[in-house]
């Protein structure tokens, strides 16, 4: 890099830092902090959603995928996520905007609650939270690590760096900073992007090679395979379920896009706007990644460093430092909206039950402790963001397929499910009964098993099996042991419909607008 680069990168973080401030006037409570009040554009809300669910890692662990297996990163990863978005904006998004709209809730979590109990709804909460400090920990670090093949700055330097210019702008701007820079980052990204694929295009053009017969050349043999190796069938379907759950609101960031449109009908618009952007602009992007053995040589065994050596290769000044901010906007955008996420969890749905005073918070105190709870969060996956290369977690792709792929089955089939309606019956037992056997079930995959079979289980099972187990236990127990009580189905009904009936509206529920068990208030738009 060179001051012209710097100049853009620096350019960058100011302009989101002014981003932050700026929306810090649209911020009044805790609605606003958390689902923008409901007030967000469906379009704003789908590029939003887009933005937040993927980063840096990409452009290393899937890069690598891509340099080493070709077109199976595509196939495996960002076709399922399309697919899955386009099923959830059917199934899910209008039933997530009913939580705020129907439910005045400010958490993805809030109504579990009521729709389980309060043992489930911490169980859930817990458990979301930790994975999110080391998801986000890797996220940190795979930025690092591209920053520091540019610039030369240690790892630790770049996590500290990107990790506090994101703290600033998501913490006093709240839900709004998080859309609107992300709508800024967008377009940034799709300069970057085009740029990159135009670069290799021309590229290869010089070395005499075409733009369909590079397939044919022996460096990239086999990269045409949809399904190779540990990314197979199993592990392909796995992911289908895996990205429904996690993307439609799993992972609790995209359930907040979700939230904060006006209407149920906007949220379906904006699902269905980020599905077709996840399936046209990752292949724009992953190109130059499965062309990139005909162009560098790896350093890193894994080829994760591949995009980073053709980016510094192919581009001229100004152009390399704008691709640079394109993986600052990946990365920046996922966390910051999974920060705010964890902070709607940790103050609507942990401080009230550890901390009776939190029960009683102000629209102004609460306000507070959500920015004090996006800073600690960010602080913590900070710190696990070192641990990410440690014999642990191995390396970036390890943690972000099979801890976090693994683990999204057991914590997302009690929240997602139990939104619709043919999983009425299932109730607390099968809730936290799927999700402690699911975790159980991750841990004897990825360790009693794994160090006694040759060679290691294979990952599409490490990953799947956990989502299985956690699946069918939810339906069967369900079965075996109902508990569809009448309070239950009437919020069952608050969620699948826009109709009130008058059986619903009856129950009293902190929808409508009594107290719930913890003594709070419901949040109000």
């Amino acid at each position: 890099m060179n001051g012209l680069d710097w100049a853009v990168l620096i350019g960058y973080f100011g302009v989101m830092v002014a981003i932050g401030v700026w929306s810090h006037k649209r911020v009044d409570n805790v609605s606003d902090f958390f689902t923008a009040g409901g007030k967000m554009p469906w379009w704003l809300s789908g590029i939003s959603h887009h933005m937040s669910g993927y980063s840096a890692v990409m452009f290393t662990g899937y890069a690598g995928i891509a340099y080493t297996y070709g077109v199976t990163s595509f196939v495996t990863w960002s076709f399922p996520i399309a697919l899955g978005i386009a099923i959830g904006s059917k199934l899910f998004a209008p039933r997530i905007n009913r939580l705020r709209s129907r439910l005045h809730v400010a958490s993805p979590l809030e109504y579990l609650k009521n729709r389980y109990d309060l043992k489930t709804q911490q169980a859930l909460a817990w458990s979301g939270m930790l994975l999110k400090i080391v998801d986000v920990g890797a996220k940190w670090a795979a930025i690092a690590t591209l920053l520091s093949v540019f610039t030369g700055i240690s790892l630790n330097q770049g996590i500290l760096i990107t990790g506090t210019i994101t703290a600033v702008y998501c913490t006093i701007g709240g839900l709004w900073a998080d859309a609107l820079t992300e709508l800024g980052q967008f377009i940034i990204q799709l300069l970057a992007g085009v740029a990159m694929f135009v670069a290799v295009i021309m590229e290869l053009g010089d070395k005499g090679i075409g733009f369909i017969d590079a397939w044919d050349q022996p460096a990239l043999q086999g990269h045409d395979k949809p399904l190779v190796a540990d990314y197979g069938a199993v592990f392909l379907l796995a992911f289908l379920f895996i990205k429904l759950f996690e993307y439609n609101g799993g992972m609790l960031n995209q359930a907040q896009r979700y939230m904060a449109t006006a209407t149920p009908q906007e949220a379906a618009r904006s699902a269905r706007l980020s599905a077709v952007l996840w399936l046209v602009w990752p292949l724009v992007l992953f190109y130059p990644m499965w062309m990139s053995p005909l162009l560098v040589d790896a350093q890193k065994p894994d080829g994760s460093d591949s995009y980073g050596l053709m980016t510094e290769q192919l581009l001229p000044h100004g152009l390399l430092g704008l691709v640079i901010v394109g993986f600052f906007s990946h990365t920046m955008a996922m966390c910051s909206s999974d920060a705010n996420a964890i902070a709607a969890v940790f103050t609507r749905d942990v401080a009230p039950v550890i901390s009776q005073r939190a029960r009683t918070w102000t629209q102004r105190t609460g306000l507070i402790a959500a920015r004090v709870a996006t800073v600690v969060f960010l602080g913590l996956s900070m710190a696990a963001a070192t641990q990410v290369n440690s014999p642990t977690f191995k390396d970036i792709i390890t943690v972000v397929i099979k801890w976090v792929a693994g683990l999204m089955g057991p914590m997302a089939i009690p929240m997602m499910l139990g939104l619709l309606r043919p999983f009425r019956r299932s109730g607390p037992t099968a809730a936290i009964t799927s999700w402690a056997m699911g975790l159980f079930a991750f841990w004897l995959v990825n360790y009693p098993i794994n160090w006694n079979v040759e060679g290691g289980v294979p990952l599409q099972y490490q990953v799947s099996i956990p989502l299985a187990v956690s699946l069918v236990l939810y339906i069967l127990i369900g079965f075996i042991k109902p508990e569809d009580t009448p309070e239950r189905l009437a919020l069952i009904e608050r969620i699948n419909t826009d109709d009130d009936g008058s059986a619903a509206a009856a129950i009293p529920t902190p929808a409508g607008g009594v107290e719930d068990a913890l003594g709070r208030t419901p949040v109000k738009d």
